[in-house]
């Protein structure tokens, strides 16, 4: 297995990072090739560190010591079968905290299926609502189909968001929308199908972050931030639409540098 950083993350939803922060391990290589990604050194170029089965343990056992409410696994899927042998080893020494797949969403059914019984919060994302778009941005044009055949077999293991009594999430799906330049509408028809076949209880998180990065600095229209006005379209269709749950990130607000993936140090 290779990973590039682990520790407490306080940059997810309320519920994952509750107040002592998510136990989240950012492992290396993905299942995209998104043009944008600001995570690109591990994500796309590979960098990080190897580690054996009981090194990874280690790494679960260390971010429960250390307080945090959940494992948070970031991009986890080309590593499945040893991030397993790792967590079941830690579970059998008696240690567990709520594990998290955090996933682009751009998953095979199968390998979701698989999860069911070990995953108990799936954070997954709807990127794009037209192929031609998918492939452009991430160089798949299948997501569409995958990432919405993916939340549907997520949603029928976990169901609506449960949490504890601080707030603290311990079972359930997010969806995460990231508004994309240009691409306002394909956000605003997921939500659209989101309604029509999951139901407007599933919790959307709307994000404002984009922020050009990697390849995309060089193309239209990847190279600019979204508009407010593509963003208000996105909020306005929650609303619209009666989404129950969920968060909307401040537009104007830049995430921290703590928080943007290629200025972020390897553990």
């Amino acid at each position: 297995m290779e990973l590039y950083r682990f520790g407490a993350h306080n940059g997810e939803e309320p519920p994952i990072s509750g107040e002592r922060g998510s136990g989240t391990i950012f492992f290396s290589r993905c299942t995209l090739r998104c043009l944008y990604c600001q995570n690109f050194p591990w994500s796309q170029e590979g960098e990080g560190r190897e580690y054996v089965t009981e090194g990874l343990a280690d790494v679960l056992r260390r971010l429960a010591a250390e307080g945090c409410h959940n494992w948070n696994l970031v991009s986890p899927t080309p590593w499945l079968e040893g991030i397993h042998e790792a967590w079941s080893a830690v579970i059998a020494g008696g240690v567990r905290l709520p594990l998290v797949y955090n996933t682009s969403g751009f998953e095979r059914i199968e390998t979701v299926r698989k999860l069911e019984g070990w995953v108990d919060i799936y954070l997954t994302d709807l990127r794009y609502s037209r192929p031609e778009s998918a492939e452009e941005g991430s160089g798949n044009p299948a997501y569409v189909d995958a990432s919405r055949k993916a939340l549907l077999e997520m949603w029928r293991q976990t169901g609506a968001l449960e949490t504890d009594g601080n707030g603290v999430a311990r079972r359930g799906t997010i969806c995460r929308l990231l508004v994309l330049p240009g691409k306002a509408d394909e956000a605003v028809a997921s939500l659209n199908w989101l309604s029509q076949t999951v139901g407007t209880e599933i919790p959307v998180s709307v994000m404002a972050q984009y922020t050009p990065a990697y390849k995309a600095t060089e193309r239209e229209p990847w190279k600019r931030r979204p508009t407010a006005a593509e963003y208000e379209s996105v909020v306005e269709a929650v609303d619209r639409l009666g989404f129950t749950a969920g968060w909307v990130q401040e537009y104007e607000t830049p995430s921290p540098d703590s928080l943007v993936g290629f200025k972020m140090r390897p553990e």
